[in-house]
């Protein structure tokens, strides 16, 4: 028996089952890194891979310093943001608790949350950012964008949580939502590529976007299921909902192709399958295994036309965060309000389980709300740090390629080194032509 003055002890399998988890989404930010490094040009994969590395570093410790305690901390009035008491970490010890699991590791766990959406943004700006304006900006929109967000949602006194009562089990609002929406207000700010709906800009290295997404799906389980905070029934149901509409999206992806284009291809499948685990991030905790399928599919299938919705209105959204992220986590969180059962919630159901326009309505307006700060706030940092510093590279490092400007490397001829030299700029384009993101033709 413990002693009345003992401290609180952790539950060692919740405990073990979140660290599995935390290191499983960690390793999403680098298979994200593969996943976008594929489908852009060879002359700028090192950079796309950097923008994801580097996201890693600076969310880590803007997270560290401010960011756990104003997501967490104590809420400092209406749901809209926690406090400053745990500024660097403080007064949290190896003893302190959330739930049954050390709060230190809930805190790393959330890291790994904040790493990845901030990561996905830079894949609407592919080819022509400035790396060290994205570094500024990665810092300042954490701070003021995802974490806000983080505790509306998150949090249990958010206001989306607790006021508004919307359901996102792992974070449809806080990570895609939030990622697709700031994504764009990037990409209109920056403008197009140069050479956009002008030339041919397809994926340079598919084999690497497939191992990319391998990582991602392979990560996605501790991205989903760790958000049970612990090792039991919900954990288990949340994976098996997760690999039933990756698969589902994946098939209706291709379905699509097939029928529209003639032939099912590679890279449709990498971006069905994320498009269903997208979708199924914010629900997994809520619907039934029928439900999951039907989300899935459903991203799959509307993902896939929405991706040529950029040549339709003129925005060069370079890796299709917009089509892939913002569309699927806006489907899988307004479809809780659909497909949610009592028995996965444990109160709250969905329109085809009794549970009325109510739900739906609340998902609706949690996603409207999201959308448009995250729009607005990265639309105003974003242009902020182009007036102070510039956002976009010149059109010399762009036409030549970010690799050698920004970090004198070429990523397939190791023997190049050096930002000046002939022979590194003769290399550019070693297989004579563009090769491209993952854009489809207009």
């Amino acid at each position: 028996m413990l002693l009345a003055d003992s401290p609180p002890t952790p539950d060692s399998g919740d405990t073990a089952w979140l660290l599995a988890c935390t290191a499983l989404v960690l390793l999403m930010t680098p298979g994200l890194a593969l996943f976008y490094g594929g489908m852009v040009r060879t002359k700028s994969v090192l950079n796309m891979i950097m923008m994801s590395f580097v996201s890693i570093a600076v969310v880590t410790v803007v997270w560290l310093l401010a960011g756990y305690s104003l997501a967490f901390g104590e809420d400092a009035g209406w749901g809209l943001i926690g406090s400053l008491d745990h500024l660097g970490m403080a007064g949290i010890t190896p003893h302190s608790l959330t739930g049954d699991v050390p709060t230190l590791l809930f805190a790393t766990f959330q890291l790994t949350f904040a790493i990845i959406t901030a990561a996905l943004i830079s894949g609407a700006i592919a080819d022509r950012a400035k790396f060290g304006s994205w570094v500024a900006f990665t810092a300042v929109w954490t701070l003021l964008v995802y974490v806000p967000v983080a505790h509306w949602v998150f949090a249990p006194d958010g206001w989306i949580l607790k006021h508004l009562g919307a359901l996102d089990f792992a974070g449809g609002t806080v990570v895609e939502v939030n990622c697709g929406a700031s994504g764009l207000a990037l990409a209109l700010l920056l403008g197009p590529r140069l050479g956009f709906k002008k030339e041919a800009m397809r994926p340079h290295n598919l084999p690497l976007v497939l191992l990319g997404a391998g990582l991602l799906w392979f990560g996605w389980f501790g991205f989903n299921g760790g958000s049970a905070m612990g090792a039991n029934g919900l954990a288990a149901a949340a994976v098996l909902n997760t690999q039933a509409a990756g698969c589902a999206g994946l098939l209706g992806w291709l379905v699509v192709e097939k029928k529209r284009d003639g032939h099912a291809t590679t890279l449709g499948a990498a971006s069905g399958a994320v498009a269903g685990l997208v979708a199924i991030t914010p629900s997994c905790g809520s619907v039934d295994l029928l439900g999951a399928l039907v989300i899935g599919l459903a991203a799959g299938v509307v993902c896939c036309y929405a991706v040529s919705w950029k040549f339709r209105l003129g925005y060069d959204d370079s890796l299709d965060v917009v089509g892939v992220h913002f569309v699927a986590g806006v489907l899988g969180t307004v479809l809780i309000g659909v497909f949610a059962t009592a028995v996965m919630t444990g109160g709250p159901a969905g329109l085809l389980h009794g549970g009325g326009l109510g739900q739906l309505c609340k998902q609706l307006v949690a996603v409207l709300v999201v959308a448009g700060y995250a729009f607005g706030a990265t639309y105003g940092i974003g242009r902020a740090i182009d007036r102070v510093m510039g956002f976009r590279a010149a059109p010399e490092h762009e036409l030549t390629g970010l690799d050698l400007a920004v970090h004198a490397e070429n990523a397939y001829d190791h023997g190049v080194l050096g930002h000046g030299s002939a022979t590194a700029h003769a290399s550019v384009h070693p297989h004579g032509a563009p090769a491209s993101d993952r854009t489809r033709s207009a």
